[in-house]
């Protein structure tokens, strides 16, 4: 199930609310400019190709008006699970939208807000863009599973910034 848990800084280890409802998670973040959808499943067969895949939601790709995509997947057989899990674990910021649209499993986005942390847990059929120059990591859990659609309009701006803030290490990850 999808969800946002919004923490205040100072309160990593207790949520001040947690919301479920589609509604109230794509209200609250629309109010920081943050876009959350949930998309009709595209027909996508077991092995398909990344083209098949990026074919399937074409559409609603081309509306979104980025120039480029890539399907991103780790599942929790991969060789290097633990160095890809590590590099999203910092808080960063990016040049240009972080796009990403769920095709399949789940991943936690932590957006780091003023004095608040919210905890978007996506899954399938999920399109999270947190608007360029917020401030967020990406847990994909110990054991991941999630086939992702990555959007973007420049690989150069789509290098990540990081803060060298350590507030990713207190919140809650998601296995937590």
């Amino acid at each position: 199930m999808s969800y946002v848990a919004v923490y205040h800084v100072t309160t990593p280890d207790t949520p001040n609310k947690v919301l479920t409802h589609f509604d109230d998670i794509r209200s609250t973040l629309a109010e920081h400019g943050v876009r959350f959808e949930r998309w009709q499943p595209g027909i996508i067969e077991k092995g398909a190709s990344d083209i098949a895949m990026i074919a399937a939601y074409q559409p609603q790709i081309d509306s979104l008006g980025y120039a480029a995509v890539e399907v991103f997947s780790v599942t929790g057989d991969h060789p290097q699970k633990d160095e890809l899990r590590a590099q999203f674990l910092d808080e960063r910021c990016n040049g240009e939208d972080e796009v990403r649209f769920f095709i399949a499993g789940q991943g936690l986005f932590s957006l780091h807000i003023g004095d608040y942390v919210y905890g978007v847990r996506c899954e399938k059929n999920d399109l999270l863009v947190i608007p360029a120059g917020l401030p967020h990591w990406f847990d994909m859990g110990e054991n991941p599973h999630f086939v992702t659609l990555r959007m973007f309009n420049s690989t150069k701006d789509a290098v990540p910034e990081f803060t060298g803030n350590e507030i990713a290490r207190l919140f809650p990850g998601l296995d937590d």
